[in-house]
């Protein structure tokens, strides 16, 4: 990779830290809850469709997770459903923003190595009051220079970023784990990505299609960005 980088951005949740497995054990709950009323796969899917539907109006993060989860128990059950069981679904919301903000391996050996070199900056997306939490919690704010909570990850999205950050698309490096929002549209505009995977990701950031660009690249595990910009 030849760096004429300026900034780089890393994306946030299953990137820095872990997130997806804890929706993922949430979701388990909830299926527990529903389930007299359909099969855990159907459940599923009716749940992953309310919150594709609410995205426009809620966005992303625990407090949309948790109106959707609501709002499926409801539509599922046919308004039938208890007060104690809504209690419950709550409960799961109010477990989720108590979870532990856990590394990924390396991460932090990374940023160290890149701090100084390069201006660091996060680009995720998510509840801006979450993400912030996380972010101190971790441990992490130090390393950035700036963070940015979007609505979303399309193209104008980057443009705005790139554009506050006084900053060529050739001088942008996006570091993350879903192909969707980290990778395709910063491609689309002109700069670089690494896709990191994670072991588990949500339906909605997938794509069935393989990339291929001459700025596309993958790692295994972050601790090799350091390696990739020949550092």
């Amino acid at each position: 990779m030849t760096s004429t980088f300026k900034v780089i951005a890393f994306d946030a949740d299953d990137t820095l830290f872990i997130n997806e497995p804890y929706f993922d054990e949430a979701e388990e709950k909830f299926c527990a809850l529903m389930s007299n009323y359909l099969s855990k796969q159907s459940l599923s899917q009716a749940l992953f469709q309310t919150q594709i539907t609410n995205l426009p109006l809620y966005g992303y993060g625990i407090k949309g997770y948790v109106l959707s989860m609501v709002q499926t128990a409801y539509e599922v059950s046919n308004h039938t459903v208890s007060t104690k069981v809504m209690e419950k679904i709550i409960g799961i919301g109010k477990e989720l923003m108590a979870k532990p903000v856990v590394l990924l391996e390396g991460i932090e050996d990374t940023l160290q190595q890149l701090h100084g070199k390069y201006k660091l900056v996060v680009a995720t997306k998510g509840d801006l009051k979450d993400q912030h939490r996380k972010l101190h919690l971790s441990g992490l704010g130090a390393y950035f220079h700036h963070i940015e909570v979007m609505v979303e990850k399309e193209e104008l999205d980057y443009e705005k970023l790139l554009k506050r950050l006084e900053i060529e698309p050739e001088n942008f490096l996006m570091i993350g784990n879903s192909l969707k929002s980290d990778v395709l549209p910063v491609l689309n505009i002109g700069g670089t990505a690494v896709h990191v995977p994670f072991h588990t990701t949500w339906a909605h950031e997938r794509i069935d299609h393989e990339i291929v660009h001459e700025n596309f690249y993958t790692a295994e595990n972050v601790k090799e960005i350091v390696g990739l910009l020949k550092l």
